[in-house]
């Protein structure tokens, strides 16, 4: 933590100890329960194929996660007993703690530009539910090697490489995509690349709602912790979902298969997809109105 470089105060908002107190503390308290089994789990080499995946593809670690911060202006009254958030941005003068914006890297305005067009584009485009989730069977499409291979498949290669064919691939995520096997590639119906990446994101895609949390946390500490686990908690219910919907056998792990090869299965994915879409709104308007926020203090 930085001791004192002067800041005007009149422009920030003020959270008395005892607010700001109990917005960390349920912080903490939300995500210890999930934390801490996967934490021991981990530690006894145990895997888990969704919280292993959230922290080894987005490269934030959980002890970051953990540490609440209240945002950029937002003034944190103290009391003299309260610990603050383990933040090296913070500031403290006069009996108050603040995210200084003096301590923004100038060389990331640029990308919360890039990100914040990113999040406002596809907020405003008409959600899609068509793909059921096939990107995960286009990913093991006649592979040479499985990715998960720890994770059996609940289907034979033949009868995987068959339900694939038998449906059209509609991808609209490029992060989705690009682990596509070489043979799936070319039956996706949507051209996707990387220069294309925002042009094709859309807000129904269940992987661009797990994304939320990696737009986040790479704003983070400037973007609140209320948002930040928010956005986790929310990409943890979207990569069961993903898991589910797979043709990998996960019933070990406590997920129950959503078995897209048949009508209810897709039926179910559907109720499931647009579920996570509606509660990823509120999600996204808050995180792209704190990239802005961001913008305005430091841009």
């Amino acid at each position: 933590m930085r001791t004192a470089q002067h800041i005007s105060k009149t422009a920030f908002s003020c959270l008395s100890a005892e607010e700001w107190l109990r917005h960390k503390h349920l912080h903490e308290e939300q995500l210890d329960r999930v934390l801490n089994p996967y934490l021991k789990k981990r530690s006894q080499q145990e895997k888990d194929p969704v919280l292993d995946f959230l922290f080894e593809y987005y490269p934030f670690r959980p002890s970051h996660l953990r540490r609440w911060s209240p945002g950029i202006g937002v003034l944190l009254e103290l009391d003299g007993k309260a610990d603050l958030p383990e933040l090296s941005e913070l500031t403290v003068e006069d009996g108050h703690a603040v995210l200084n914006p003096a301590f923004f890297p100038e060389k990331r305005l640029s990308s919360v530009s890039w990100i914040l067009n990113l999040l406002k584009q596809s907020m405003h485009k008409k959600p899609f539910f068509g793909c059921f989730g096939m990107h995960e069977w286009a990913m093991v499409y006649r592979a040479e090697k499985v990715r998960h291979s720890a994770i059996p498949l609940r289907l034979s290669d033949d009868e995987i490489a068959q339900f694939v064919e038998s449906r059209p691939l509609l991808c609209t995520h490029f992060d989705a995509f690009r682990f596509f096997t070489e043979k799936a590639r070319p039956l996706n119906r949507n051209v996707l690349s990387r220069d294309t990446f925002a042009e094709m994101e859309q807000p129904g895609c269940v992987h661009t709602n797990m994304d939320l949390y990696k737009w986040a946390f790479k704003l983070y500490p400037w973007i609140s912790g209320d948002t930040l686990r928010k956005a986790f908690l929310n990409a943890l219910v979207a990569r069961k979902i993903d898991m589910q919907a797979s043709p990998y056998d996960a019933t070990a792990f406590g997920l129950e298969p959503i078995k897209i090869e048949t009508e209810a299965g897709r039926k179910e994915y559907l109720e499931r997809q647009t579920e996570i879409y509606e509660n990823s709104m509120p999600i996204r308007m808050q995180l792209t109105r704190e990239y802005e926020k961001v913008l305005e203090w430091v841009g």
